[in-house]
């Protein structure tokens, strides 16, 4: 199966997926999020603000400044396919952007350098046990994962799982994959 099959296989599996098993997935997986040494030890965190057909990353958002975590979310630069992460304190400090999306509004704030980010969550929609995924297909992360040397955790449902994805030369595997059921060591 080649990677646009793949997607439109597990987005329907997404959209299908009724509120409260959704909501239990996501519960179970962000308590192992953190549990993991990497969240613990984590004062920046790095994450897209999440879709409703992904792992719901508000949440996640939330315990982080709780926690005194600073987190960060990118804004993606569409002429560059490059993206920079912002400093998000407030939820009112986002925007809607193209296909839906919330990034952090323009401000003068700087973006922080990849190398101050702790841990960064790369999303996705289809991954194999090796930490290889397959995106929503604009390769923002697969750029911004060339040179980062950080921690990297990938949360997904156990049904984004495939014993084999195609595998380009520029794609970059996770460290780790998080779904309701185990964690996954790549």
């Amino acid at each position: 199966m080649d990677k646009k099959q793949l997607r439109a296989q597990v987005k329907e599996k997404l959209a299908v997926m009724e509120k409260t098993v959704y909501e239990q997935k996501c519960f179970d997986i962000t308590a192992k999020l953190y549990a993991l040494a990497e969240w613990k030890a984590a004062s920046t965190i790095a994450l897209t603000v999440s879709s409703s057909i992904e792992v719901d990353t508000w949440q996640i958002i939330r315990f982080a400044w709780l926690s005194g975590k600073t987190v960060y979310a990118p804004k993606c630069r569409p002429d560059t396919k490059k993206m920079d992460f912002y400093p998000l304190t407030n939820f009112a400090d986002l925007e809607m952007v193209y296909a839906g999306l919330f990034e952090p509004k323009s401000h003068p704030a700087k973006a922080i350098k990849k190398e101050k980010i702790d841990l960064l969550i790369v999303p996705g929609l289809v991954f194999n046990r090796a930490g290889y995924r397959i995106g929503f297909g604009g390769g923002y992360y697969d750029r911004f994962l060339t040179d980062f040397t950080g921690q990297t955790i990938s949360l997904a449902f156990s049904f984004q799982l495939s014993r084999s994805i195609p595998v380009e030369a520029f794609d970059l595997p996770v460290q780790k994959i998080v779904t309701e059921q185990e964690i996954i060591i790549c």
